[in-house]
């Protein structure tokens, strides 16, 4: 079965997808390339990568604005159309932090350093923020914020204030739990075999954490800055107050912006770096070191 498998593979026609042993051959793989990617690549890879994260998050917020249907289904809709940002990032290619936290089981496995590892989270999150901020300041300036009557302006400011309201609590368990299903929609695309499997492996998981209010890192990238910058304009800030049921304002600047961040971050690192690529690599790779250290 498994030479036939090969011959279909060299063949072009292999459809089955790879199982996990694979999977984690291939996340090493993977993590080489990355490695070997020079600084203006991963910076320019990096940047895309923000802009793509803040094109779902834009869609997301079109989405849901003015949705009449119910907060769970509203959610879920709005999550499908963020799956929008990942989608691009696998397919179209790009350097997304939260997803490279699957270098975790390269440098465990010793295929890259671990000062390999830091240095392409780094610079990724460096130019996921300069993508980010990027879109922020093309999307204020499509003015499709305006849209009835300030509403959807309205609504990023709302999406923006409800997150930097987060306890340091709230919102560090809120980013493990995003960037655990995030580093599971990566980890599943390495078992597919074309752009319509990786595509279906995404959307689930990042509709699942879109919809329970997880919180992600490089989103939050967009989402508070952009509100920062709307909550500026007086017609926006009038439809806020209007359309929100107590909620404040106050905290929506940079130390928000900060203290959101930061909490999530560390999230993200343990949700996606060791609840996904370090326990994975426990599963698949520590075994079978463990039966050539007792061969020997």
């Amino acid at each position: 079965m498994e030479t036939e498998s090969k011959v279909k593979e060299q063949a072009g026609f292999n459809f089955d997808d790879y199982q996990p042993a694979e999977m984690e051959r291939r996340v090493e793989n993977a993590c080489v390339s990355k490695s070997k990617l020079s600084f203006l690549s991963l910076l320019l890879l990096s940047i895309l990568a923000g802009a793509y994260i803040s094109l779902g998050a834009g869609f997301f917020t079109m989405v849901v604005f003015d949705s009449s249907l119910s907060v769970g289904l509203t959610r879920t809709v709005g999550g499908i159309a963020f799956s929008l940002g990942l989608i691009l990032v696998v397919i179209a290619g790009g350097e997304l932090f939260t997803g490279n936290n699957m270098l975790m089981m390269g440098a465990a496995s010793g295929v890259i350093t671990y000062k390999q590892m830091l240095k392409n989270w780094g610079i990724s999150y460096l130019g996921n923020f300069i993508g980010s901020l990027l879109m922020v300041f093309l999307m204020f300036l499509t003015g499709i914020w305006k849209m009835k009557d300030c509403m959807l302006g309205a609504k990023m400011v709302l999406i923006a204030a409800d997150k930097v309201n987060l306890t340091f609590l709230e919102a560090f368990s809120r980013g493990i739990m995003c960037n655990l299903l995030v580093c599971l929609a990566v980890w599943l695309c390495y078992s597919a075999r074309n752009v319509v499997s990786k595509i279906a492996a995404i959307i689930f998981p990042i509709t699942a954490f879109v919809a329970l209010g997880f919180e992600h890192s490089i989103a939050n990238m967009y989402f508070i800055p952009i509100g920062i910058l709307l909550k500026q304009n007086a017609s926006v800030v009038n439809m806020a107050s209007n359309m929100s049921q107590g909620t404040s304002l106050d905290r929506l600047n940079t130390i928000g912006f900060l203290g959101n961040l930061l909490p999530v971050t560390a999230g993200n690192i343990i949700g996606g770096a060791i609840m996904v690529a370090l326990t994975y690599w426990l599963i698949f790779v520590l075994p079978s070191r463990r039966k050539e250290m007792s061969g020997k």
